[in-house]
């Protein structure tokens, strides 16, 4: 798998070095420069927050929130405990980036959390990391250590009053955790359910606290949004979506794997990065942002840039950035029918349109792919889709319905010849 990191977040990193991620690399090419400058001149909170805000950084996570205005929501002058959290459950089909920052570069994110505690008056932070990267989560456990001994966690950070802790905290690959309330309750040694909201986190978090959760590229972002600057930052990508952004590529491509990128490349120019398709054929569609984003055709994605804006005037979501490639041969059916089963298995069952709702997404899509569909099949999930959506506690019926809905819209003839025929077009190789 290609890591291409010509980018904000792995400035510098040779990822083909064993020790790159350790603390003396990330030292040597600018590591904690970031707090220095904070601490050194004590910055007052509201400048660090007004800076994020600047960058125009949105979260990495898939909402695409910007970052400094959800900062400036923490009650910085709460008495009590307050809380950062990261986010690094990273379980969205398609999604592999934040894992590599955690192997490769994870004093980035290190620093990036020390920071926003400060921003935010914040005492204590977690890293929610998912548990099929155990790896991973070790490793993130040795910068914790290294940090601490170089005086960078802990009680009077650098010498001065700044004090701040920071903990890993591993899932057991729950997609549902994902889910900022989830995994707060998950973090609290509860079942993983997301929680009615309001209240917001903000307000009421984690141990009932204030709490801050950030995805973890949008807290790998922040050193150099402090160091170099907001406006350098926000140069780096284009208007309303600034920086740089880490995608992950996946499909009938030559290289997948992960490439940091200005907001605002084209797609194509993504594709030609990773190597163009697999076996020279041709593109036919792409999921932008991860598996619960609206599918695209694959010529409307070539007209398409990389960023929040483009792709949403397009009728998808950038989400997290995972870039799923399907290529001519796919069956848009048992492509569906695939994410159909994933988000019927990973319900958690609180809610009974989604725990319901995705059993009958998947059960009518089985049928069709397996050659069993029936008239009506179509309006059938339409009609479930529209009794799933905005209905639930959490976004996973959604997340379930978008897929549902934008396949049958873009790709229904396939739909429509297997329910009449009961098989492929075999020339097509659809199925």
């Amino acid at each position: 798998m290609a890591v291409f990191v010509n980018g904000v977040i792995f400035e510098g990193v040779d990822t083909a070095a064993p020790d790159c991620w350790r603390l003396e690399a990330y030292m040597a090419r600018g590591g904690y420069q970031a707090l220095k400058k904070i601490l050194d001149n004590k910055i007052p909170q509201e400048d660090v927050i007004a800076e994020v805000k600047n960058s125009g950084l949105r979260g990495r996570g898939g909402a695409g929130f910007p970052t400094g205005l959800k900062w400036s929501f923490m009650p910085r002058s709460f008495p009590g405990d307050k809380y950062v959290v990261c986010n690094t459950d990273e379980g969205e089909p398609g999604t592999f980036k934040d894992r590599d920052i955690i192997i490769y570069n994870p004093h980035a994110l290190i620093e990036g959390m020390i920071i926003a505690g400060y921003a935010m008056g914040c005492k204590a932070g977690y890293n929610y990391i998912h548990g099929e990267i155990f790896e991973a989560y070790e490793l993130f456990e040795e910068a914790l250590d290294e940090a601490r001994k170089a005086g960078l966690l802990g009680q009077n950070i650098l010498g001065t009053d700044f004090s701040f802790d920071l903990f890993a905290h591993h899932g057991y690959g729950a997609y549902i955790c994902g889910e900022e309330t989830a995994l707060l309750e998950s973090l609290e040694g509860k079942k993983g359910q997301p929680r009615f909201k309001p209240p917001f986190p903000a307000s009421f978090g984690l141990y009932g606290k204030p709490t801050t959760i950030n995805n973890t590229e949008s807290f790998a972002s922040v050193p150099f949004i402090i160091r170099d600057g907001g406006q350098k930052f926000l140069e780096a990508g284009k208007p309303n979506n600034g920086g740089t952004k880490l995608f992950s590529i996946s499909g009938h491509v030559n290289r997948p794997g992960n490439y940091e990128i200005p907001l605002g490349t084209p797609f194509a120019t993504l594709l030609e990065m990773a190597g163009g398709m697999k076996d020279g054929k041709k593109l036919k569609a792409v999921i932008p942002g991860g598996s619960s984003a609206p599918v695209l055709p694959g010529e409307v994605m070539m007209e398409l840039t990389m960023d929040y804006d483009s792709i949403s005037k397009a009728g998808s979501m950038l989400g997290s950035g995972a870039v799923i490639v399907m290529n001519e041969d796919v069956c848009m059916v048992k492509a569906l029918e695939r994410l159909a089963y994933f988000y019927h298995e990973e319900s958690c069952g609180q809610c009974t349109p989604c725990r319901e709702g995705t059993g009958w997404l998947y059960k009518v899509i089985h049928r069709i792919a397996n050659g069993e569909g029936r008239d009506g099949d179509l309006e059938l999930l339409e009609s479930v889709g529209n009794n799933m959506a905005g209905r639930t506690i959490c976004a996973l019926a959604d997340a379930a319905v978008f897929p549902v809905r934008s396949f049958t819209k873009h790709f229904r003839n396939e739909f429509e010849h297997l329910i009449k025929h009961k098989k492929a077009l075999v020339d097509h190789k659809w199925c």
